[in-house]
């Protein structure tokens, strides 16, 4: 087993092992809305859980990420439109109305503010598209951010993981030009014996027609 496959299969396994569900539930909520042979834009595809049930589905997928090696690992699982990008940089490196949805399932727990990603996912896809995605659930009166400590990171060093309320999301879809279609809430397990857990939600909105975001 090489490099790229060990690491393919760590993350994996890691994710099958504390019963990461995000991408299921996204595939979940969407599959009926979309068609074989449409276009998905991934944006920060990782090993690529996040889109593989919608490139099984028989849908084109765009993927981006910041790390070579990731993008290396979707390679070994069939994508082949990939792009090596930064989330936080904009523009991302496509044409305005030129992918028909888009999908997200790892990336926002790392941004506590999501405003880029919506005003690019708009730019991005077609009106009338899709965006699913996943964040951490929370109620506003519950902090936005918590640590995560070492021993659940898999490193030597804690992390900061934010969280996304109903109304956050609400005003971030309103504004950038989304409307909603259904969501789903579920449990994210932090550890493989799952004694530690936070609640996530993913969403599923609808790039309106006929409407310009307000930026």
């Amino acid at each position: 087993m090489d490099q790229i496959d060990e690491m393919i299969t760590a993350y994996d396994e890691e994710a099958e092992a504390t019963g990461w569900y995000g991408p299921e539930v996204a595939f979940g909520l969407t599959y009926a809305h979309v068609e074989p042979g449409q276009s998905m834009l991934d944006i920060g595809i990782g090993t690529g859980l996040g889109s593989l049930l919608f490139l099984k589905a028989g849908l084109k997928i765009h993927g981006m990420d910041i790390s070579p090696q990731m993008l290396d690992a979707c390679r070994s699982k069939g994508f082949s439109s990939l792009h090596l990008h930064d989330v936080n940089k904009t523009p991302y490196p496509f044409d305005s109305e030129s992918i028909d949805h888009a999908v997200c399932t790892g990336v926002f727990n790392f941004f506590s503010d999501l405003s880029l990603i919506f005003e690019e996912t708009n730019r991005i896809i077609r009106r009338g598209g899709l965006f699913v995605f996943v964040v951490g659930d929370r109620s506003e009166t519950e902090a936005h951010a918590v640590e995560v400590g070492a021993e659940y990171t898999k490193s030597d060093k804690s992390i900061t993981m934010y969280l996304h309320s109903k109304e956050q999301i609400a005003k971030l879809t309103a504004r950038y030009g989304f409307e909603s279609v259904r969501g789903l809430s579920f449990t994210v397990f932090m550890d493989r014996e799952r004694t530690k857990s936070m609640p996530a939600r993913s969403y599923l909105v609808r790039k309106r027609i006929g409407i310009e975001p307000v930026i």
